[in-house]
């Protein structure tokens, strides 16, 4: 029985699948990236300097310490690029090289061209983790930048470049598609902008066009990154950013052709992320989301600013993304985002997690109610937690996942969620949706939330289309102190003062729970559980006034 429960759960999996990441991820399974040292002394580079902004946080020293994803090691010893004792994503930031664009590099010269020396002596191609795509295509960018600020480049560090690009040109990542597919494009588009060599023309045009493909494809037309992650959201409009920069600088023709059109999808993503972030300026935490990976989004806002564009920032009462599939309701003293989205692209939800009909809230500038976030990847059962209906604001019925999410980034039968309606009438807003993914149980349970939002408290109605063991799942901010305990009634305190009372039609359990706003980071938390009695669960969180 389980073989067949496992069979299954992969055909749900791979049957949405394109015929495009079968084929690929087939063909690199037997063909591995073949390079030709032939590029000593043919290499120049075009006369531009890089004028973006420097994000990064410092992540390497003189010492020869390095931190990623608050995990410190050195690297003294070669071993380090490929070693088994630290986790996948903590090596690829490794072979980043982020370092060179992250704040005050112009004071740490003499230690990044002594760890681009290092890198090319003890990584050789085409093996290890510095020779994967994704590395590759981060790493390229950033010694574009970096280089293109030097008086003076030497040609090993120009056939390096050239090797890489070559190297990516191999293996692009249409097996796996998305931001990474996106993440390859950009990078071949900076150094086919940089070089001056025999094959620079041709890794222009594979970008551009790769480019063309993705950009109309990835962004949605409400504005939206199509994988629905507001971290990767972040990740892809900065590097759309970066192009419209690197347009501008490098005067280069095939980039201006496409300016207009770049320009006009970043500013519906600006607009989109406007209106995701809590009134604290950060993002909120659906589908893989964390703080500490993606650009601030106040530098995304002034990079866009000194690029020119121009945004929505004013918030009504009520903003509905239809095509995403998120809404936002702005009352003058609390703010709350609910998820009506499906988990992503069919064919792409790696970074989905089970967590439809979840919304998160915040009371001025403090949050509330949050979603778990996301502190791993891999393949672990902490992150399999991270990524289950239970770790959201969300229903879970007969103790199932909304969405089948299983191992580090798969998903078998997902949720498909529908918008019911989004009204507003004066100081009032309604928004209901609801979703299938629990009809895959017997009995069969669809799932509709109703949210009404008044001045000075939020209505949310969970009804169940048939009776059956189910429990809504409500996890406090660590900061938010539970103060007064009835079974039916709980108020809360916000650090600035304000109270809360959460009060429901069900029994009030409170239990220990975890929040993760950073990779590598665990704070505990409390997290409400409440049992349906019925069909249907009704919440009340009205903000206490003196």
């Amino acid at each position: 029985m389980k073989v067949l429960s496992r069979v299954s759960q992969l055909f749900q999996t791979l049957k949405h699948l394109k015929f495009e990441q079968f084929y690929y991820r087939a063909l690199y399974r037997f063909k591995k990236p073949n390079v030709a040292a032939d590029y000593a002394g043919a290499v120049s580079v075009k006369p531009w300097r890089w004028q973006g902004m420097a994000i990064f946080e410092q992540s390497l020293w003189d010492d020869g310490s390095v931190v990623f994803l608050n995990e410190k090691a050195s690297i003294h010893t070669g071993e380090l690029w490929n070693s088994e004792s630290y986790a996948k994503l903590w090596l690829y930031n490794l072979h980043y090289f982020d370092d060179l664009n992250a704040f005050n590099y112009y004071e740490r010269q003499a230690v990044h061209y002594a760890f681009i020396d290092k890198w090319i002596a003890e990584n050789p191609p085409c093996g290890g983790n510095g020779w994967e795509p994704y590395p590759i295509s981060l790493r390229l960018v950033n010694w574009v930048k970096w280089f293109s600020r030097q008086s003076q480049v030497k040609p090993q560090y120009l056939a390096s470049i050239c090797l890489q690009a070559q190297a990516l040109t191999q293996q692009l990542e249409y097996h796996i598609l998305g931001n990474h597919l996106f993440a390859n494009a950009k990078a071949l588009t900076f150094v086919g902008c940089y070089l001056q060599c025999k094959d620079a023309e041709k890794f222009l045009d594979i970008g551009v066009k790769l480019l063309d493909r993705e950009i109309d494809e990835q962004f949605l037309v409400d504005g939206a990154h199509f994988e629905l992650s507001p971290m990767y959201h972040v990740i892809l409009l900065w590097d759309l950013l970066d192009l419209i920069q690197l347009a501008k600088v490098s005067n280069n023709a095939q980039l201006l052709s496409r300016l207009d059109n770049w320009k006009t999808v970043a500013s519906n993503a600006l607009t989109w992320l406007n209106t995701l972030l809590h009134p604290d300026g950060e993002i909120s935490f659906f589908n893989d989301a964390a703080m500490g990976i993606a650009a601030k989004p106040h530098q995304v806002f002034s990079y866009a600013e000194q690029l020119g564009l121009s945004w929505q920032q004013k918030l009504p009462l009520l903003t509905t993304y239809r095509q995403s599939g998120y809404s936002r309701i702005e009352q003058a003293d609390y703010s709350v985002l609910f998820d009506h989205a499906n988990v992503g692209p069919d064919f792409l939800p790696g970074h989905a997690h089970a967590d439809t009909l979840s919304f998160e809230m915040s009371v001025g500038e403090q949050r509330l109610f949050v979603n778990s976030g996301t502190s791993l990847y891999g393949v672990s059962k902490e992150r399999l937690r991270q990524r289950k209906t239970a770790a959201h604001n969300t229903v879970v019925v007969a103790n199932s996942n909304s969405s089948e999410v299983w191992s580090g980034f798969r998903v078998a039968r997902r949720a498909y969620a529908k918008l019911i309606e989004a009204s507003t009438s004066e100081n009032r807003a309604i928004i209901a949706a609801s979703h299938d993914g629990y009809t895959r149980l017997k009995p069969k349970i669809n799932h509709k939330r109703t949210l009404v939002s008044e001045p000075d408290c939020l209505v949310i109605t969970d009804d169940l289309s048939a009776a059956v063991n189910a429990d809504f799942h409500l996890h406090l901010h660590p900061d938010v102190a539970v103060v007064e305990i009835l079974a039916n009634e709980i108020v809360l305190q916000l650090p600035a003062g304000q109270r809360v009372k959460f009060s429901s039609s069900g029994v009030i359990n409170v239990v220990d729970s975890t929040w993760h706003p950073q990779f590598g980071v665990s704070v505990n938390n409390k997290k409400f559980i409440i049992s349906f009695t019925s069909t249907s669960l009704k919440s009340t969180i009205q903000i206490l006034k003196d």
